[in-house]
C-alpha cells in the first residue's frame, strides 16, 4: 500500500475509496497543502440521491476533513441531454419544471454530510445550467468541440457497449460527455477547482475534462474514481426487491434504510463500515474481529446505526446517536418514541 503525504489520499487509500487517479504525485501534493477543490456532479433524474452517491459524497466528505474543499455540483444543464453510461436506452427527458423539482428536492441532502459556508474549506453548491444552457452554439462548437476527436469519442465505454449491443444512441447522448468535460473547465475557471472525482463508470468523462482542460489553459486537472460496489455474493450494491435504496426519507423509509444495512452479509461489514461511515479504522476492526461467529445478526445489526447517522432523521436520533458497532441492537421503527 503506497504512503501518501496528504491525509485525503491516505484516508480515502485505506478505507478503500481508491480505483484510478490520473496522477497520485500531482494531487497528493495539492491535497498535503489544502488546496485540493475537488467537486462531483449529480444529475437531476429522480427525486432524490441513492446509496451510490453516498459513496462520492464520502469521499467529499473526508476531502473537507483534510482541510480541502467541496463542490457539489447540481446537473440542472447535463440533466437535459442524459448520461449514457451504462444505460442501452435513451433517458426519458425531463422538462425543466421536472428537473427544477427534482434539484429542489436533492439539495438538501448534501448539508447532511458536509459543512457549508464562506470558509476556505467550507463545501459550496454550484449548477452546471447557470453555464451550459448559455452556451452559443457555433461558439461551443468553434471553442470547445474542435478539441474532442470523434475516433476517441466512440472508444469511450458509453459508447461503446451501446455500439456493441447495437442499441440506438441519440445525437443529444453521445454530447454528454462534451458537456461533462466542460463543466470541469468552467469550475476551474469559477471556482479554482482541479481535482473531479466519481465512480469507476465516470472515468472516461472525467479523463476528458483533465484533457479539455489542458487543452484550454486551465491549470492543471486531476481525476480520481472510486469503484463501483457489489457485494461478496456479486450484487451490485443499493438494488432492493422493490428498487434503488434512496437516500430521501420521503421516498425510502428510515427504518428501510437503518434495515438495508441490517441485511449486510456478514462478509461485507468491515468494508461497507470503512465507506459509509465516519468510525475510526481500528474501531472497524474490533467490530469485525471481536464479534461472536455464532450471532448471525451482531456485525450487520451494527453497521446500521452509523451508516445511518449522517441520514437520520429527528424520529431516529436517539436510536443512532452513539454507534456501537461491535453489539447487537434491535431495530427502532421510524416515529418510534
Amino acid at each position: 500500500m503506497t504512503a501518501f503525504k496528504s491525509d485525503f489520499l491516505n484516508t480515502l487509500q485505506e478505507r478503500g475509496f481508491v480505483h484510478q487517479c490520473s496522477d497520485f504525485e500531482g494531487l497528493d501534493a495539492l491535497a498535503a497543502k489544502g488546496e485540493a477543490t475537488a467537486y462531483v456532479g449529480y444529475d437531476c433524474t429522480a427525486r432524490s440521491l441513492h446509496i451510490g452517491n453516498f459513496l462520492t459524497m464520502m469521499m467529499l466528505y473526508w476531502l473537507q476533513q483534510s482541510g480541502n474543499k467541496p463542490i457539489t455540483l447540481m446537473g440542472g444543464g447535463t440533466t437535459m441531454v442524459g448520461d449514457p453510461s451504462g444505460k442501452d436506452e435513451t433517458r426519458a427527458m425531463r422538462t425543466v419544471a421536472e428537473i427544477e423539482a427534482n434539484k429542489a428536492s436533492i439539495r438538501g441532502v448534501f448539508a447532511k454530510v458536509l459543512r457549508y459556508g464562506d470558509g476556505k474549506s467550507d463545501a459550496i453548491m454550484l449548477d452546471n445550467a447557470e453555464w451550459l444552457t448559455k452556451l452559443n452554439w457555433i461558439e461551443m462548437l468553434r471553442d470547445i468541440g474542435r478539441h474532442f476527436s470523434v475516433n476517441r469519442m466512440l472508444t469511450m465505454d458509453s459508447v461503446r457497449l451501446r455500439l456493441e449491443r447495437e442499441q440506438e444512441m441519440s445525437f443529444i447522448e453521445f454530447n454528454y460527455m462534451v458537456c461533462q468535460a466542460y463543466d470541469f473547465v468552467e469550475l476551474s475557471r469559477r471556482a479554482g477547482c482541479r481535482l473531479q472525482m466519481g465512480g469507476s463508470d465516470q472515468w472516461g468523462n472525467i479523463v476528458n475534462g483533465v484533457d479539455l482542460g489542458r487543452r484550454m489553459g486551465t491549470p492543471q486537472l486531476y481525476a480520481l474514481t472510486c469503484p463501483l460496489l457489489t457485494t461478496s455474493s456479486g450484487a451490485k450494491m443499493g438494488k432492493t426487491a422493490n428498487g434503488a435504496v434512496w437516500l430521501n426519507a420521503d421516498v425510502f423509509s428510515p427504518y428501510d434504510f437503518w434495515q438495508y444495512f441490517r441485511n449486510t452479509e456478514d462478509a461485507d461489514v468491515g468494508r461497507f463500515l470503512k465507506v459509509f461511515t465516519r468510525l475510526p479504522l481500528d474501531e472497524i476492526a474490533r467490530a469485525r474481529f471481536t464479534r461472536r461467529p455464532t450471532s448471525r445478526r451482531s456485525a450487520a445489526t451494527g453497521m446500521s446505526s452509523p451508516a445511518t447517522s449522517f441520514m437520520v432523521p429527528p424520529a431516529l436520533a436517539r436510536f443512532t446517536a452513539r454507534p456501537r458497532p461491535w453489539r447487537a441492537c434491535r431495530p427502532i421503527r421510524a416515529g418510534a418514541r
